[in-house]
């Protein structure tokens, strides 16, 4: 069993910046990916952004890309989910997800954390 804890979270106003850490931590466990995924009010959940723990290219849904940062510290086992100009349709309460597959099948979801982008 894994668990995630995601932090970070809050309001903020339209071009403003936050960062979303979540820290994985269990009694045995193995990271093969981690990543966050989002829900709006009203609104189906949907990806957001991953990476792998060995490395490679990070996934981005189009709408965050070139806004959005995703980064790891392997050491940590902790992502981060940097968040710049946001805007009010990035509202949405963020959840963490995990890996401990190798073909990096999402297996565990975080509490989440609200973000509210005001206009």
């Amino acid at each position: 069993q894994v668990q995630l804890v995601e932090t970070g979270g809050g309001l903020v106003q339209t071009g403003g910046s936050l960062r979303l850490s979540c820290a994985a931590s269990g009694p045995t466990f193995i990271t093969y990916r981690m990543g966050w995924y989002r829900q709006a009010p009203g609104k189906e959940r949907e990806f957001v952004a991953a990476i792998r723990w060995s490395g490679g290219t990070p996934d981005y849904l189009d709408a965050v890309k070139g806004r959005f940062t995703i980064s790891r510290d392997n050491a940590k086992n902790t992502v981060y989910l940097q968040m710049n100009s946001l805007k009010p349709e990035d509202t949405a309460v963020y959840y963490c997800r995990h890996s401990s597959r190798p073909s990096g099948e999402w297996v565990y979801w975080g509490q989440g954390t609200q973000v509210t982008v005001s206009s």
